[in-house]
């Protein structure tokens, strides 16, 4: 805990600073606090822009926070490099080994949630390596998270349902996609409940439905044009086409392979996943290859080259590549060079446990040894790819005949309790029936009774609470009102008569007494200005609150950082005031009762809304006693003005142990 919040609030040298100068810092440094935020500061200014340099401060960042004995900082950051190792720089076996270790001491991880992600990020990097093991992964995943993290458990149960599909295990993958469309749809996250959905889609495309997949998908496609999805067409163009190559139409097949093609090109690389790319055009080289167009097949393999330059660690991206450039060779008549690939592309699908490719390999096989006069090996290929099939079929049969099963049993179970109620109402005698009748009329009635007694006095309880609420929200804009007032007078009227005194002052070359009159008018414009800030209007909210905050910092011995995004014109004058004035008092409590040695202000303007973050490293207090407090009003004061702009008001505090105040604010 020492640790984290040395984090928070250890001050930085400024934004203008390059990566260079903390990687310097985090090189010479001996302190492994001041180390530890400098590699921080080198991973939050090259995420997404330098793979290598994020990746290498990440991991001596986790080995450094290992050695002090902080795994839940060295959790986070596993987490925040797993996707770059696995799906960026396709190092996954390097994300496993890293997670590995962090779970082997995970006793000392007591945050669920990171928990619950170490064992998702190595699901994601086993999912390139061991479908199995990914599968395990992503049910420890579930384990782990708590109910507030539902979006985190929709995500496992998806990946699961995919990893499931690939293993050609549809019952549970088929529960799996339930469950993640279940929770998505009660987060209204609609784009992932079209990925679920489309899961749904593979599978009966998997199991032989070839025509309600294809139906269904092209729903799909119309949907996701619709939401302007465009980045999740690759995937269902390519799986149409796949699914018109299964049917024999080898026209549309190409058509929707071209297509995935076309929006590649046009979408951003970062919106393209490489996989994607090489399953893509590995399918257009085969296309093209089987029709012994050798030309555009070679165009096809220039493409698939830029794609698997950076991806060679990657079994599921190798085995697109080995399967190109076999069926490649095949065309050319060069078989002892396709089948160097497709023995290897058989070795790569086998470790990734993907059924449906081993049975394509298996079959490219047998037609090379038919073709080479190897007729014995061509035998062999063909029975491996059956058994194979007819596993599948036993598989899928097996699972349709049991889920069939259970709900004749379930209906036969319920048929028979129906028929047994039946039997025992028609013996009861009338009379019985009658005081049962009467007894639950009676509860009824009171239920009713209770009911709406319930209803009424909720009604009133809420209805008081609104015109608190209101009385409230009126009091501090009268108070406001009032304040303005007080501060024009006071400017206008006292400040301008002590100008007069001070002029003639001037006359009479009295300075003891001129100097007394201009602190005088100092203290008067003080007050002027804590009264109502009039610096609203003059520089904006934003460079107000700043004002206040350099203020502070000049004049007191607090040292005070500040994060702050422009947030002028995006409230009402009457809104900006309120804000103004949260910071403010929540300042001035920091200065009148944390007794704090450092503090930091951060306002971040969000989609949604902004974010003010006030956090001190005082002596923090408990908030139920000091809320309670009948003589404190400053929490109410904050709480009050917080309800006035429809936000919302989160104090962490321990005695002691620093205080943080956070406000959000949603926009207009």
């Amino acid at each position: 805990m020492v640790v984290l919040f040395a984090l928070i609030l250890s001050p930085f040298k400024g934004v203008s600073q390059d990566v260079s100068y903390y990687a310097s810092v985090a090189d010479t440094a001996q302190d492994p606090i001041v180390r530890l935020v400098a590699l921080d500061s080198v991973m939050s200014k090259t995420h997404k822009k330098d793979d290598d340099t994020f990746t290498a401060a990440a991991i001596t960042y986790i080995d450094l926070a290992k050695t002090i004995d902080s795994f839940e900082l060295a959790a986070k950051k596993a987490i925040k490099v797993g996707y770059t190792l696995s799906s960026v720089k396709n190092e996954p076996r390097r994300t496993i080994s890293i997670i590995d270790e962090l779970l082997a001491n995970k006793e000392k991880i007591k945050d669920s949630f990171l928990l619950g992600n170490l064992h998702l990020k190595r699901g994601g990097a086993n999912y390139r390596l061991d479908l199995n093991q990914a599968v395990i992964d992503y049910a420890n995943a579930i384990q782990n998270f708590s109910q507030n993290d539902s979006v985190y458990i929709a995500d496992a149960y998806l990946f699961s349902g995919q990893a499931y599909s690939n293993l050609s295990q549809f019952a549970p993958a088929g529960e799996n996609y339930r469950k993640a469309y279940e929770y998505f749809e009660a987060l209204k996250d609609y784009e992932y409940m079209f990925y679920a959905q489309q899961g749904i889609t593979v599978m009966y495309s998997m199991n032989g439905f070839l025509e309600k997949a294809m139906s269904e998908r092209e729903k799909n496609i119309a949907k996701i044009k619709e939401l302007e999805l465009d980045n999740h067409l690759i995937t269902e163009y390519y799986n149409q086409a796949l699914d018109y190559k299964k049917v024999g139409n080898e026209s549309k097949h190409l058509e929707y392979l071209l297509n995935a093609a076309s929006l590649m090109n046009k979408l951003n690389s970062s919106k393209v996943d490489i996989s994607n790319f090489m399953y893509v055009y590995a399918r257009l080289v085969e296309h093209y290859s089987e029709i012994n167009d050798l030309e555009n097949a070679e165009k096809q393999l220039e493409n698939l080259e830029s794609g698997y330059n950076d991806t060679k660690e990657d079994l599921l991206n190798e085995s697109q590549y080995n399967g190109a450039y076999a069926a490649y060779h095949f065309a050319r008549g060069e078989y002892d060079i396709s089948l160097g690939f497709a023995l290897q592309q058989l070795k790569n699908v086998q470790a990734l446990n993907y059924e449906d490719e081993i049975i394509d390999s298996h079959e490219f096989l047998a037609k090379l040894y038919e073709a080479q006069g190897d007729y014995k090996s061509s035998l062999e290929n063909k029975n491996s790819s059956a058994r194979i099939k007819d596993s599948i079929y036993n598989r899928s049969t097996a699972n349709s005949l049991a889920y069939y099963q259970t709900l004749y049993e379930t209906e036969k179970k319920e048929k028979e309790l129906v028929e047994k109620n039946t039997s025992i109402q028609l013996l009861e005698k009338d009379n019985e029936g009658f005081k049962k009748l009467i007894i639950f009329t009676i509860i009824a009635l009171v239920l009713v009774f209770g009911i709406v007694l319930l209803f009424r006095n909720q009604r009133h309880l809420k209805n008081n609470k609104i015109l608190q609420e209101k009385f409230s929200q009126e009091l501090l804009v009268s108070q406001e009102e009032e304040r303005k007032r007080i501060s024009k007078d006071l400017h206008d009227g006292l400040g301008q008569r002590l100008l007069v005194i001070k002029n003639r002052l001037i006359t009479t070359q009295d300075d003891e007494t001129k100097k007394m009159v201009d602190t005088t008018i100092e203290e008067v414009r003080t007050i002027s200005r804590d009264l109502h800030p009039f610096q609203l209007q003059e520089m904006g909210i934003t460079r107000a609150i700043e004002h206040t905050i350099n203020q502070i910092d000049e004049n007191t011995t607090l040292f005070i950082s500040s994060e702050i995004d422009n947030i002028d014109n995006l409230f009402s004058p009457e809104q900006e005031v309120n804000i103004y004035r949260i910071v403010q008092e929540s300042l001035s409590n920091v200065l009148k009762h944390a007794k704090a040695e450092a503090g930091k202000v951060s306002i971040k303007n969000i989609a949604s809304g902004i974010v003010i973050s006030i956090r001190d490293n005082g002596v923090g207090f408990d908030f139920s006693e000091q809320y309670q407090n009948v003589k404190s009003l400053g929490l109410k004061t904050l709480l009050e003005r917080t309800k006035f702009l429809n936000g919302q008001m989160k104090i962490q505090s321990k005695k002691n142990n620093g205080t943080v105040l956070e406000f959000q604010f949603p926009l207009a």
